[in-house]
Formats: C-alpha cells, structure tokens, sequence
C-alpha cells in the first residue's frame, strides 16, 4: 500500500448520477469513490502515481431535494463535424432555444465526507519520483487549499470545499448504524480503451463508514 491522506470535503449540494436513470437524474445515497479520486485528482494528479480510495466517512445525514433545471437534450454530431472541418461552411452549433428541456433532479444537500486514500507509483514516474516527493506537494497543496480547477460533486455547478483533515478520530452522522446501501458505481475501467466498462460494488456503511478495502467489484 502507498501513502495515505485524509480529506475532508463538503458542499451545500451533490448530484452523483444513478447510471440506470436514463433522463431525468437521481443521485446515490453518498459519493462513489470515482467521484473522490476526481476530488482529489483536482488537487493534485501526475503521470507517476495513481489515487486509490480506502474509505469514505459520511458526516452528515443523507437529505435529499428535489430541482428542475434548464438542460440541452441534444448534442453535436459527429457526423456533422467532419463536413464543417472540410469547409462546407453549414453552421456547427446547437440552438439552445429549440433544443433546450426542463429536467427535474434529486441531488443531495448539505453534504460532508472524509475521504480516506492513498497513491501507488505508476510505470509512468520518471527517475526523480517518489513517494516522499509527492506525500510533500499534496499535503502543502492541501494545507494551502490549492487545486487545479475547482473539484466538484458530481457537477461542476456543485463545487466543493476541501482540506486536510488531521483529526485523530473522525465523526460521523451514523454511529452504531449499519446501512446497505445496494450496487454503486466504483469506477471505470480503461484497460481496453475500444471497450470502457463500469465496476460496480455492492455499498454497505457501517457506522457511518464505507470501507473499500476489500469490497468485491463486479462487472
């Protein structure tokens, strides 16, 4: 196991995406761990190393709301691309006032997690990199609240605010309480990039805790 970091990161709103809701969307219970590697590759990400999750502490109670929110339901299509790029001279964009549908959304508030994860060294790093030099730049990044672009719950209009969190014992919203919380989303895998493939876990939170330490992922 790589080295280790803890932090805390929170929000007023989230919206982690069931994949089998189709159109309108509806978030899981609590973040997915892909969702925290995204968090914590916004503060920091290198070729030479890879974030992998241990364990997410939820700190508050799971709420939900409801929204409705202005989408787009159409993209471009490639195929319309390829003939602007040879110079046809069609107009290439999307009329957001013929395109444009009102989608309802139920998103989680007021959320707070301690996300518990650690960095491998990848074939990727070159000779001057190692464990101790990244454990450095990610905690003085942490400490000074610097991040690449601003991390989000599951979309961008959900930002998050994070830092290191160096307390002994963390807290959390369901001490003494075991929870399942059925199938997740864990991550994707990107080994044959012709054919990307959702893991899935099956998300049970005991006290609070969602250990991913020894979960068994299905395809």
């Amino acid at each position: 196991m790589g080295i280790g970091v803890k932090v805390k990161v929170w929000g007023d709103y989230a919206l982690f995406s069931r994949p089998e809701m189709k159109v309108e969307r509806c978030s899981y219970d609590v973040i997915t761990p892909s969702a925290a590697r995204g968090i914590l590759e916004a503060v920091y990400w290198h070729p030479g190393m890879r974030w992998v999750i241990d364990c997410i502490y939820v700190q508050k109670p799971i709420q939900f709301t409801s929204i409705r929110r202005n989408e787009i339901k159409s993209k471009v299509s490639a195929n319309n691309v390829l003939p602007v790029y040879n110079g046809s001279g069609k107009n290439l964009y999307i009329s957001s006032k013929a395109e444009i549908v009102q989608r309802a959304s139920l998103l989680l508030r007021d959320v707070a997690y301690v996300i518990e994860a650690h960095f491998e060294m990848t074939e990727k790093a070159n000779a001057s990199d190692n464990p101790g030099k990244f454990k450095d730049i990610i905690m003085r990044r942490l400490r000074r609240g610097e991040c690449y672009h601003t991390p989000y719950f599951g979309c961008r209009e959900f930002p998050v605010n994070f830092c290191l969190c160096e307390d002994e014992q963390i807290f959390t919203a369901y001490a003494q309480e075991e929870r399942d919380l059925g199938y997740m989303l864990y991550d994707m895998d990107y080994s044959d990039t012709e054919n990307i493939q959702p893991m899935f876990f099956r998300a049970v939170m005991k006290n609070g805790v969602i250990d991913l330490r020894d979960c068994e992922v299905v395809r």
